[in-house]
């Protein structure tokens, strides 16, 4: 089974991007739009590598760090 990469961004042409790249690259991507979709995401199934992006809306990529980091 491929590692798992969860890349969380508010952009979505990012999202697409890196997901694009990564699957052709054979690893398994999964997507949150925001932080606390992270959160939910890792919660479920933890992810290898996580990219993460700081500045967002709302909650930013430090905060959702920590978050995770925390529980």
């Amino acid at each position: 089974m491929p590692d798992t990469i969860l890349i969380v961004d508010d952009e979505q042409a990012i999202l697409q991007a890196l997901s694009a790249i990564l699957m052709d690259e054979g690893y398994r991507v999964m997507e949150a739009p925001d932080g606390v979709s992270a959160i939910k995401v890792v919660a479920k199934e933890p992810p290898s590598v996580m990219l993460l992006d700081i500045w967002m809306p709302e909650q930013d990529g430090l905060e959702t760090l920590r978050q995770i980091r925390d529980s």
